[in-house]
């Protein structure tokens, strides 16, 4: 009797340490399988992966605690992760630039725009408009506005509105206040004509009225 009891205890043993290894076994089993899992590589691209997004923008930005810009645009995309950290507006971007006493000094629009937030450089791209503190309205395709060198410049065609007059040419540059300025190489200059009430005609070409 007391070696079948002996036996019957030895089975039991044996039922529960099997048991055992079959559940240490399991978790070890798993555990594999999370650290597999953990271990994926993510291919992950700097130069291309936004490391934020916002959209619908309205809003003021500082510059040495002093607010200097309003900028509104549908969608801003950040990229700080990349080798040189830059900013994308790949739609409609509206920026105003103010002085220190909030004054506006001018006011830009483009189609789509990047700034290199290292270099404090704005590329500006498709139907570029400027309009400084006089009224005057500068019209290209290009513009560069480098704010360490307070320079606006562009290497492509470039019109500009003034009063009754309008210049034309290839390339220019100027402060970054439009109130200095030089077109490299300089098309025409051609004086508006007062419209009279239903005429359309927005340019006279000739240089006298007669």
């Amino acid at each position: 009797m007391a070696h079948r009891l002996l036996r019957e205890t030895d089975k039991q043993g044996i039922a529960i340490l099997s048991g055992a290894i079959a559940m240490l076994l399991l978790i070890l089993f798993v555990s594999c399988e999370r650290e597999k899992k953990e271990m994926v590589d993510i291919v992950f691209d700097r130069e291309q992966t936004c490391t934020m997004k916002a959209t619908d923008v309205s809003t003021l930005i500082s510059d040495s605690g002093v607010t200097r810009y309003k900028m509104e645009t549908k969608e801003w995309l950040f990229f700080e992760e990349a080798s040189e950290p830059y900013w994308y507006f790949p739609e409609k971007v509206h920026v105003e630039k103010f002085d220190t006493l909030f004054q506006p000094e001018a006011s830009i629009d483009a189609d789509t725009a990047y700034y290199f937030t290292k270099k404090k450089l704005w590329k500006l791209i498709g139907n570029v408009e400027v309009e400084n503190l006089q009224g005057e309205r500068f019209e290209t395709s290009l513009m560069y506005w480098d704010q360490n060198e307070e320079r606006i410049y562009s290497d492509q065609y470039i019109r500009i509105t003034k009063g009754q007059f309008v210049n034309t040419g290839i390339g220019f540059e100027s402060n970054q206040r439009l109130t200095k300025y030089r077109i490299f190489r300089p098309a025409a200059e051609i004086p508006f004509r007062k419209n009279a009430p239903g005429d359309s005609t927005a340019v006279d070409t000739s240089s006298n009225d007669e």
